[in-house]
């Protein structure tokens, strides 16, 4: 969109500071922080579900869960950029894999409407990271109350809102995320039991409202100063999310993966 900021920024910063371009390419190290952290919350969904109390499940989903979950969603942040592997496919297929966890298929989905998000930010209808105005309307009536109770569900409605703003016919790779998912789901309700299950969903929901590492989702587009649309954060949560915090960088240069997005700072502050 030529009213889309950070392309004009990208030019201007190119000019400066061509060197950025080094930074391009894929980071193939993060494919096995994406595996461990996989592996890692489907033992703990299993040990949980069939050890620990009711509390203790809940509390572990907040505390352990919420963290593991927000890493797997921004691993699909990355691979949705082609930002692990060179190959598009590879990148999909292990999307596939990071969604394990997560028990709703939103792999492929979310990369159709991330890429419209990098291309029309902040244009309403197309852009479906931020709330639309119907969102505003009601949950700013009720002040602070309602607010809060909007950010408990804040991923529910990230997940909702592309449905009914700007639906999309299913491809075959949103085909093969769905049954990949489903057969998972079941398959791990079978051989780990409801509880287990139960463990992952509790870590989406829980970690995805109001919890520390949801905050990136009002950091990173909503307008506090007029004529800013993007803000990065430079705080130690980024070291679990794959540097997702440097939002600037990454809408100024999308071609380059998280584990450099500091160096962009470092050259063109």
């Amino acid at each position: 969109s030529p009213q889309e900021p950070h392309a004009r920024r990208r030019r201007e910063i190119l000019a400066k500071y061509p060197q950025i371009k080094d930074l391009y390419g894929a980071d193939m190290w993060s494919f096995p922080q994406i595996v461990a952290v996989v592996f890692t919350q489907l033992a703990a969904a299993y040990y949980l579900g069939n050890n620990a109390p009711m509390p203790v499940l809940v509390l572990a989903a907040y505390s352990l869960g919420g963290f593991a979950t927000a890493n797997l969603f921004l691993a699909n942040h990355e691979l949705s950029h082609n930002l692990v592997f060179e190959n598009t496919t590879a990148n999909r297929a292990l999307g596939l894999f990071a969604n394990l966890p997560v028990g709703i298929p939103f792999s492929v989905a979310f990369k159709r409407y991330h890429m419209e998000h990098h291309l029309f930010q902040g244009h309403d209808g197309v852009d479906t990271d931020i709330p639309t105005k119907g969102e505003a309307a009601v949950f700013s009536v009720g002040g602070a109350l309602l607010k809060t109770v909007w950010v408990m569900g804040q991923l529910f409605f990230y997940a909702l809102r592309p449905m009914l703003v700007s639906p999309k016919p299913m491809k075959a790779w949103d085909c093969l995320n769905l049954v990949t998912q489903v057969g998972f789901d079941f398959a791990f309700v079978y051989l780990a039991g409801p509880r287990a299950m139960l463990y992952l969903l509790l870590s989406v929901f829980l970690g995805g409202g109001l919890h520390p590492i949801a905050g990136h989702f009002i950091s990173e587009h909503y307008v506090f100063e007029p004529g800013q649309e993007t803000y990065s954060y430079y705080g130690p949560l980024n070291f679990l999310v794959y540097n997702v915090g440097y939002h600037n960088e990454h809408h100024d240069f999308p071609k380059v993966p998280g584990s450099r997005l500091h160096k962009i700072r470092e050259i063109a502050p």
